[in-house]
């Protein structure tokens, strides 16, 4: 059986071992909290009390929130969490008034999101780490 939590409390270390997991070039210890802290909310997803599905909701403070970090570990992906974690996030939003919801993604992840109801547009990316003076 799987719950879903909305801003419970959780630990980096429960944080960086799902992302392990998930994302083979997460380089633990990362500081989550520090950034939940200024998220609009994020939601997780537990079985018998393991996490094993995380989504990010930060925001703008008004109209615009933005997904981040949707993951499920591997050994429960393609089982229909991360589509829940979508849509929980996106009503989590919805309640708080937001009108514009943004999600970058790799394009391997465009059908996942294309089916969570995202339509793709242009945008643009600056890598601040590369720019030069």
């Amino acid at each position: 059986m799987i719950t879903y939590k909305t801003n419970p409390k959780i630990s980096n270390n429960e944080l960086d071992e799902l992302f392990l997991s998930a994302w083979p070039n997460h380089q633990p210890p990362y500081d989550f909290l520090s950034e939940l802290s200024k998220s609009l909310g994020y939601i997780c997803a537990f079985t018998n009390d393991r996490l094993i599905g995380f989504i990010n909701i930060a925001w703008d403070g008004g109209k615009h929130a933005f997904l981040l970090d949707t993951t499920v570990h591997k050994e429960f992906q393609r089982k229909g969490i991360g589509t829940q974690l979508v849509h929980k996030a996106s009503n989590l939003a919805k309640s708080n008034n937001v009108e514009w919801f943004h999600v970058d993604y790799e394009p391997g992840l465009a059908n996942f999101y294309t089916k969570a109801g995202f339509k793709p547009t242009e945008a643009g990316l600056l890598n601040l780490k590369k720019l030069t003076q």
